[in-house]
C-alpha cells in the first residue's frame, strides 16, 4: 500500500536524528517536509532526510497526511491539536503537554476528527522489552522499583541547553518513560505522588489499579558513567528485572511510524500509547508536580 504521507515540525538534535531519520527510511512512510521555527536549521534537517523545508506550517500540514513533531511539550500541544482538526493523523513526544487543560483539550480534538495518534514512549517500542512485558504482564506482581538517570545536562551534550529541560527537569522529561513502563508491567496508574531531592531529582510512588505499588528515582542531571534506566518487579514468581536496551531509539521510532500507519490503514484510533494515554501521564506528572511545589512552600 501506499506510504503515509507524513510532515515534521522540529530541526534539533532528537528531530533529526530520530524522527527524520526513522520517518525518512521507513516503507510505511514519506517524509514530506520539515518545518521549524529557524528556517536554516529547518533546511539542514529537511535536506539530510531527502524532504522539502517549508516555511509555511499550513501549507505543510495541507500537504500530508500525518504530523510528527519533535519540539517543546507547550510548544507541541497547540501545533498538534491545529494539525488533529486539519484531519492530521499524529506522532507525539512525550509528554504531550505540561498543562491539564492543554492535554485534554489535544485529546478533545483528536476525539472529535477521529484521527489516529500515537504517543513516543520509547521503552514502549523497543522489542526486547516488550517480549519481557509481555511475560510478565501474565504473572502476580506486588510491586517494583525504577531509576531512569539522564545524563541530558552533561556539558556539550545535545540537550544539554534545552530551555524546556533544565525548567522542568527530570520529573517531565523522563517521568513519562517510567510511568508509560511501570503501566505496561503492573497496569494503569492511579495515583502519583513525588518527593523532590539535590538539583532535579525526584523520587516517586504509584499506586496502580491492579493494588500494587512502584518507586522510582528520575533525573536529568547524573553524571554520564552513571546514566541509565531499569525496573525491577517483585512478587509471587520472586524478582523480574527488565532487559537492557538493545535497540536504538531510531530503530523504536521505526516501530512507532509502522503501527500508526497500520492503524489508519486499518481505519482504528486506538493504541496503548495513544493520546490518551499521553494525557493521562500529563495529569499524573501534574497532580505529583503540585504535591510536591506545595511541600516546598
Amino acid at each position: 500500500m501506499t506510504a503515509l504521507r507524513f510532515g515534521l515540525v522540529g530541526t534539533g538534535h532528537w528531530a533529526r536524528t530520530v524522527h527524520a531519520a526513522a520517518l525518512a527510511a521507513s516503507p510505511d512512510s514519506e517524509l514530506i517536509g520539515v518545518w521549524g521555527r529557524d528556517p536554516a536549521k529547518a533546511a539542514v534537517a529537511a535536506t539530510a532526510a531527502g524532504a522539502a523545508v517549508y516555511d509555511d506550517l499550513d501549507a505543510l500540514i495541507e500537504a500530508v497526511d500525518a504530523m510528527a513533531f519533535a519540539v517543546p511539550p507547550d510548544v507541541q500541544v497547540g501545533l498538534a491539536e491545529r494539525a488533529a482538526r486539519s484531519g492530521r493523523h499524529l506522532l507525539l513526544e512525550k509528554p504531550i503537554a505540561t498543562e491539564v487543560g492543554a492535554a485534554d483539550r489535544l485529546v478533545e480534538a483528536v476525539t472529535t476528527t477521529g484521527v489516529a495518534s500515537i504517543v513516543f514512549f520509547t521503552t514502549r517500542f523497543m522489542p526486547e522489552r516488550r517480549a519481557w512485558f509481555d511475560v510478565v504482564r501474565s504473572e502476580s506482581w506486588y510491586g517494583g522499583w525504577a531509576v531512569w538517570l539522564g545524563t541530558a545536562f552533561v556539558p556539550d551534550g545535545p540537550f544539554s541547553e534545552s530551555p524546556w529541560r533544565r525548567e522542568k527537569g527530570g520529573l517531565w522529561d523522563v517521568g513519562p518513560h517510567v510511568l508509560a513502563t511501570v503501566t505496561a508491567t503492573l497496569g494503569p496508574v492511579t495515583r502519583l505522588t513525588a518527593d523532590a531531592g539535590a538539583r532535579d531529582v525526584v523520587h516517586l510512588v504509584a499506586h496502580h489499579e491492579s493494588g500494587a505499588t512502584s518507586t522510582a528515582t528520575v533525573t536529568l542531571s547524573a553524571p554520564l558513567d552513571a546514566g541509565g534506566s531499569s525496573l525491577t518487579l517483585w512478587g509471587d514468581p520472586g524478582t523480574s528485572a527488565m532487559p537492557a536496551a538493545t535497540s536504538t531509539a531510531t530503530e523504536a521510532y521505526t516501530i512507532a511510524v509502522s503501527e500508526l500507519v497500520a492503524n489508519v490503514r486499518a481505519g482504528r484510533t486506538d493504541h496503548p500509547c495513544d493520546v490518551r494515554l499521553g494525557a493521562h501521564v500529563v495529569r499524573l506528572l501534574a497532580d505529583a508536580q503540585h504535591r510536591m511545589d506545595a511541600d516546598r512552600s
